[in-house]
């Protein structure tokens, strides 16, 4: 078992029972324990576990997303994947805003070499765009959140409002049929609410793991997502119910 797989089973049994063993670990995953102490020094260094003798324990309070870094560990390849998906929707010549977030960033890159005008919503996405001599880069003014390099707040929204985009690729922390697309911070969540209505179409690019997840701030309702782009984990059911109220589902 690799490096990335290690941390995510790490990150799902945290979220599971609130701490972990290292003997029990290293016997999981048929390792060394001084591999698995090595594991659990990165992810404290994250902030998203606390050591404690023989093992860790969560930090991660009830409902909170994880740090920027670890979320880019958990399904990096369908990333990739629903990435390059999103790449082919998109026709050169449009306007596109990108919204932040790992799967904001893999869009970004995946944009770098398209001739088109690109908003991206993150310094990390910024940074991916900057030296691409094909892209027509814009800037939203705006604050950056440390924490995730997400812009946000006014001049954000205000920056957003002025323009009209061809496509605008939204991400998530959480999407349900029902409940809709959802954000854990409410300043992300309202840049998303002006976002999807500057935007003559939507594609949300929330890998299956995002459907067994409802955040605290209300984005949108589903029938407001033109395109879902998803991975092989996605609900059946759920992806169903999509496809029968008229929404396009790919699976990437």
């Amino acid at each position: 078992m690799n490096t990335q797989s290690r941390h995510a089973d790490i990150l799902d049994q945290l979220r599971r029972d609130g701490r972990v063993d290292v003997a029990a670990l290293a016997e999981g995953f048929e390792t060394s324990q001084i591999t698995v102490r090595r594991d659990l020094e990165h992810l404290a260094a994250a902030g998203v576990l606390r050591r404690v003798r023989g093992g860790a324990v969560s930090l991660m309070i009830r409902g909170e997303g994880l740090p920027f870094a670890m979320r880019a560990i958990e399904a990096g390849g369908a990333k990739e994947h629903m990435a390059t998906a999103v790449g082919e929707l998109v026709t050169d010549g449009e306007a596109v805003v990108v919204d932040s977030g790992t799967s904001g960033l893999a869009v970004a890159r995946r944009l770098a070499s398209r001739r088109l005008t690109v908003m991206p919503l993150s310094v990390q996405g910024i940074a991916a765009l900057a030296g691409s001599s094909s892209v027509s880069l814009l800037l939203p003014g705006g604050r950056v959140r440390a924490d995730e390099g997400s812009i946000v707040g006014p001049l954000a929204e205000s920056s957003l409002r002025a323009l009209r985009f061809d496509t605008a690729v939204l991400t998530c922390c959480g999407f349900s049929v029902d409940d809709g697309v959802t954000a854990y911070d409410l300043e992300d969540a309202s840049v998303k609410q002006v976002m999807v209505g500057a935007a003559r179409r939507t594609i949300l690019v929330a890998e299956g793991a995002k459907f067994a997840r409802t955040a605290m701030a209300v984005v949108c309702a589903a029938s407001a997502v033109d395109i879902l782009v998803t991975d092989d984990q996605a609900p059946e059911d759920d992806v169903a119910r999509l496809r029968s109220a008229g929404m396009e589902v790919i699976r990437a």
